[in-house]
């Protein structure tokens, strides 16, 4: 089972940046997608990121396509994403996972991710 520790979130004012990392460790880095979640208070978890393994493919959720970009560093077992404009309703608590398998490309399912790390908290203040 790989384990993924998320960081770099914190406060930012809106139209601000942030930078969020996901670092992998325990078994090898999975040669799967990765993707990226995040949870508003009272809401349910959503979709935001996938990045593909060799980071030449990527899809995102309609609100945050054109702002945020993933990208992943296999040598470092890491995964990013590079978030631009920050809004308030981009407020939440972000995740990082694995891709459960391939044929799951496309998917904005939270089922087809697994090994979810312990999120790490972004606030975007106006």
């Amino acid at each position: 089972q790989v384990q993924l520790v998320e960081s770099g979130g914190g406060l930012v004012q809106a139209g601000g940046s942030l930078r969020l990392s996901c670092a992998a460790s325990g078994r090898a880095f999975p040669k799967y997608p990765m993707g990226w979640f995040r949870q508003a208070p009272g809401k349910e978890r959503e979709f935001v990121a996938a990045i593909s393994w060799s980071s030449s493919a990527t899809y995102y959720s309609d609100s945050v396509k054109g702002r945020f970009t993933g990208s992943r560093d296999n040598a470092l077992n890491m995964v990013y994403l590079q978030m631009n404009s920050l809004k308030p309703e981009d407020t939440a608590v972000y995740y990082c996972a694995v891709m459960n398998e391939y044929r799951a490309w496309g998917s904005r399912r939270e089922t087809d991710f697994g090994s979810w790390g312990q999120g790490t908290q972004v606030t975007v203040s106006s």
